[in-house]
């Protein structure tokens, strides 16, 4: 079994997918679109990448806003979410995004990753850490560690 892990953006899907044993994850790919609102492709290439890891489950980061509210992308999260759910039949749970881009920014610079170069792998690294931290909590409800 593995989970996949979805960072969803107005023109752009990171996507990170668990190991065997839901410990780590690891980012795999951005999807990148023309125009926000197409999505078949991006859909088609995510119901691919399902059956080519055997995803049961896949996380979806919700980008929240700081104060706790929910704004225009969250609602797009939501919908895209539905979309997700009746498409693959899988359960799509949603995960509190917040702060992962600037942890995933920080990341990169720390590696020494130039700023100009950064944009080609932020998504893949925030849909790295939104399963991530799923897995951990996970991980920590099934031992009573919470």
């Amino acid at each position: 079994m593995r989970i996949m892990g979805l960072d969803f953006g107005s023109k752009t899907v990171g996507v990170a997918i668990s190991d065997p044993l839901l410990l780590t994850a690891q980012g795999i790919e951005i999807i990148r679109r023309k125009e926000e609102n197409k999505l078949r492709q991006t859909l088609a290439r995510i119901e691919a990448l399902i059956e080519e890891y055997q995803v049961e489950e896949i996380v979806l980061g919700l980008p929240k806003n700081m104060n706790d509210t929910l704004g225009e992308r969250v609602e797009k999260t939501l919908e895209f979410r539905e979309k997700l759910e009746r498409r693959t039949g899988l359960c799509v749970h949603t995960w509190d995004e917040r702060l992962t881009t600037v942890a995933a920014d920080r990341a990169m610079m720390e590696a020494g990753i130039r700023r100009e170069n950064r944009r080609d792998y932020v998504d893949k690294i925030a849909a790295t850490l939104i399963l991530q931290g799923f897995l951990d909590l996970r991980r920590m409800k099934c031992c009573g560690k919470d």
